[in-house]
């Protein structure tokens, strides 16, 4: 609880025009398509307060992988994981990359992998030819992104057909928003809702009660325009994204062009994507960038949840500038630019193969019509390249749907209960068409935006999407609150498994050594503090899952 002195000092402290701003952010690291990052344990404290993070190359965000359309990926990831509070094995999901004829580099660990060990390492290769936008990188294994690993990927094209529309395209223009904690996420996992303490931007951000930590500094110049590449990468809030006194024009959602819609606030979920191109027109001055967590009482108190842009020749002082948000962002209003139009017949179950999932909570747990996803053992992949073909023959049990290849497939996703919406719904290996928004009546086939996150609401509301089963393998549909993904919020679409084994042939000697590696560790190798961690989970609050036995344990 903040006392009334310190109420009293901080709303002085965003409220003074001569309080220097110590903030300015040093320049991003970038890596390019072919390299090798290390996943670590430092202590860092990006919102003032210190604590031991699982990191890609010891920084928050992770450094900036960055490709030209066409480009080869080979991405040799290195653990180096030793910290016991914490989850010592990893795996890295490429998000948004449809991984054709690579599912085995998805990364999603038990389903397209098993995870890799500690002082083990494995070679991501895929290609993204046809891609190109604004991605990002992250752990896919149980909790674990939320303590730290995460990153943005970045697909340049040197034919944008909207590249008319702004000046600068560079790493300094991509802006991260994501949710911090300050307790370890294998704790934190054993807790119902658990809370985040701060949000960071470009990993930078303050707390209630923190000390006045730097902020994250975005440098324009005046008469520029820019495309400002935003990636939430958190575990659990939704942002509204604003600059105080500044329109800005969607081009670009989830690594697919839009048609320009010029809004003044964006609500962006865990795992989405936009480009808007700012146009700097207004006076030289700082101005207040927010992103406002969908959380109670959050607030720009003291800078929190804040950033500034800076206008080169400007003060290096804080801003005193106010949100004035008149036009906000309506999924509806966006459409795809480039081959407008949802596929197969237009109209409600019109499609080939027509899904309907229910989604509903009970004791924490998310229940995909009545089934709980819990990973399984063995990879689904492993699973269908031994044979397994059948939904009966898949595990985990009730939670894998089998699709026929070359299918239009209509899902309909409906939150009938679910506490922590909006719930962003992620499909791996594809982008769809949204030809139904949470909240919305109305059904658009013609020209839907595209992407592969989208909101599925709130309890009693819906969301219907359209794709092509053109990319046979297992792919993860599950939902971008990691802690509702982690409570059973998932199902795997098994698409065209008898023509898996050829799709993804040859399946890499290092992919079938991760298993064999993986079931020999043991339970001080696995980390995640064990029991320790539910205990610990217990002196913070009452509302607990019960002790769960996943990640699994290994078994031969």
């Amino acid at each position: 609880m903040f006392t009334p002195i310190l109420i009293a000092s901080l709303v002085s402290l965003i409220n003074a025009a001569s309080i220097v701003s110590r903030s300015q952010s040093p320049p991003p690291t970038v890596l390019g398509p072919q390299t090798t990052i290390t996943v670590g344990n430092k202590v860092i404290a990006p919102d003032g307060f210190d604590r031991s993070a699982t990191l890609v190359n010891g920084i928050f965000p992770g450094p900036l992988i960055t490709a030209q359309k066409g480009d080869t990926f080979a991405i040799e990831v290195v653990n180096e994981l030793e910290d016991e509070t914490m989850f010592k094995s990893t795996s890295i999901h490429w998000h948004g990359i449809y991984q054709n004829g690579t599912n085995y580099a998805d990364g999603v660990s038990f389903v397209t992998q098993c995870p890799i060990a500690q002082n083990h390492s494995f070679l991501y290769t895929f290609s993204a030819t046809s891609q190109t936008g604004t991605y990002w990188y992250h752990s896919h294994y149980s909790v674990q992104y939320c303590d730290g690993l995460r990153g943005a990927l970045v697909i340049y094209d040197p034919d944008d057909p909207l590249a008319y529309m702004y000046d600068v395209d560079d790493a300094s223009t991509v802006i991260t928003l994501s949710d911090w904690y300050h307790v370890v996420a294998p704790v934190l996992r054993n807790i119902i809702g658990p809370l985040f303490d701060s949000s960071l931007i470009n990993g930078l951000g303050r707390y209630a009660g923190g000390p006045a930590s730097e902020l994250a500094v975005i440098s324009v110049e005046q008469g520029k325009r820019y495309r400002m590449r935003l990636v939430a990468m958190s575990c659990d809030p939704s942002f509204a994204f604003s600059i105080d006194g500044h329109n800005f024009t969607i081009i670009e959602a989830d690594g697919l062009l839009t048609e320009p819609l010029v809004v003044d606030e964006l609500q962006i979920l865990a795992g989405q994507r936009y480009s808007v191109v700012l146009i700097a027109d207004k006076p030289v001055d700082n101005y207040w960038m927010r992103s406002l967590p969908n959380s109670a009482n959050a607030s720009f108190v003291g800078g929190m949840n804040s950033a500034i842009l800076r206008y080169q020749g400007a003060p290096l002082v804080d801003p005193t500038t106010v949100n004035t948000s008149q036009t906000p962002f309506i999924e509806n209003n966006l459409h795809a630019l480039i081959d407008p139009g949802a596929p197969g017949i237009p109209g409600y179950g019109n499609a080939d193969i027509n899904l309907n999932f229910q989604v509903n909570n009970a004791s924490g747990f998310f229940y995909i019509n009545g089934v709980a996803y819990k990973p399984p053992t063995v990879p689904v992949l492993l699973q269908i390249l031994s044979g397994a073909q059948e939904p009966s023959q898949l595990l985990p049990n009730g939670s894998v749907v089998v699709l026929e290849a070359n299918k239009v497939v209509e899902l309909t996703l409906s939150i009938v209960t679910g506490p922590g919406g909006p719930h962003p719904i992620h499909l791996h290996g594809h982008a769809f068409d949204v030809v139904q928004s949470a909240g919305s009546s109305t059904f658009n086939y013609v020209n839907p935006v595209r992407r592969d996150v989208v909101s599925a609401g709130n309890a009693g509301q819906q969301m219907v999407i359209r794709w092509t089963t053109d990319n046979s393998g297992p792919w993860f549909l599950h939902c971008h609150i990691d802690w509702h993904l982690d409570a059973g919020f998932a199902v795997v679409m098994a698409e065209s498994p008898s023509d898996t084994a050829a799709h993804v042939n040859p399946v890499p000697q290092d992919w079938d050594e991760l298993c064999p590696v993986f079931y020999n560790l043991t339970p001080t190798q696995l980390g995640g503090g064990g029991q320790s961690a539910y205990a610990e989970a217990a002196s913070i609050t009452t509302l607990l899952f019960p002790p769960s036995p996943f990640p699994p344990p290994p078994s031969p």
